[in-house]
């Protein structure tokens, strides 16, 4: 279902950018804005382990410095059929942990020195069964397709927003309907494209519970792992950026209301109660 989900999250941003695309710059001025995008998103996808990585300190352990974590990544690798990623870990007491990498052959496992001692063994199991999900589903690959898209929409709008500024004396003549128009659509297209980037990757959180629950065989586990990550986050906040939320298991970054809109995590609430329909546990009305 959530790929299914994600498959139309994707047509949805493509239908868009054709439409905006149409209706600003001409298929010459979209066809400029994919290309700036998409160079700019696939050195990202290209160099994202390197990037993130070093972005937050992280350090490449041995079996013989993580002996617990290799085992747990080596059993769940060796169940999922995946090579055995690079683990790395994360001098940190906030608890969390993500995956990254452009593929499987190139993928790494993270996690923070806070979720060593926040977890139990079988707990920390569904952690890192569900990041190997992200890895077999290749969500870098999905997230980049979808920054790509969105990030072209964004161009556009700039595009038009130039256009309006120094478009010359050709649109003095212009009925003002088309001003008002011009302008509803450089300022809600890139916030449709935000949104559906977004939903993209609160669909791919779902699916990696769920791939994560069948591959380690014990959804209670991820769900409790969620709920303590969740809580720990809240406690100890962790110094991060924006661009990188989505990699990690819980949202590093904090807020509600209006701006859970703006969330790349479905709520935390609807994860573990999903986790728990799955072992078969029904909540009260």
């Amino acid at each position: 279902m959530y790929k299914l989900k994600t498959t139309f999250f994707l047509a949805s941003l493509a239908v868009l950018f054709v439409v905006v695309g149409s209706l600003i710059g001409g298929q010459s001025g979209a066809t400029v804005a994919f290309a700036i995008a998409l160079v700019m998103n696939v050195g990202a996808y290209w160099f994202s382990d390197k990037i993130v990585l070093r972005m937050y300190g992280a350090k490449q352990v041995s079996e013989a410095d993580a002996p617990v974590l290799h085992r747990i990544i080596r059993n769940l690798a060796t169940r999922a059929q995946l090579p055995m990623p690079k683990v790395y870990l994360i001098e940190n007491d906030a608890p969390n942990a993500f995956a990254t990498g452009r593929d499987p052959a190139h993928a790494a496992v993270a996690a923070t020195t806070g979720i060593l001692r926040v977890l139990t063994e079988e707990e920390l199991t569904g952690v890192m069964a569900h990041e190997l999900s992200h890895v077999a589903h290749r969500d870098i690959l999905i997230s980049t397709v979808a920054a790509t898209i969105a990030g072209a929409i964004s161009y556009l709008a700039q595009m038009l927003q130039w256009s309006m500024l120094f478009g010359g004396g050709d649109r003095e003549e212009r009925h003002p309907l088309s001003f008002v128009a011009e302008i509803a659509v450089m300022i809600l297209a890139p916030i449709a494209a935000t949104l559906i980037h977004l939903a993209v990757s609160r669909s791919r959180e779902y699916d990696a519970d769920e791939g994560g629950a069948k591959l380690c065989g014990q959804p209670l586990m991820l769900a409790e792992a969620l709920r303590k990550l969740h809580l720990g986050a809240q406690r100890i906040p962790m110094q991060a950026n924006p661009s990188t939320a989505h990699l990690f298991i819980v949202s590093p970054l904090t807020g509600g209301g209006v701006l859970s809109l703006f969330s790349t995590h479905p709520p935390m609430e609807a994860r573990i109660a999903r986790l728990e329909a799955m072992a078969g546990i029904r909540r009260a009305a």
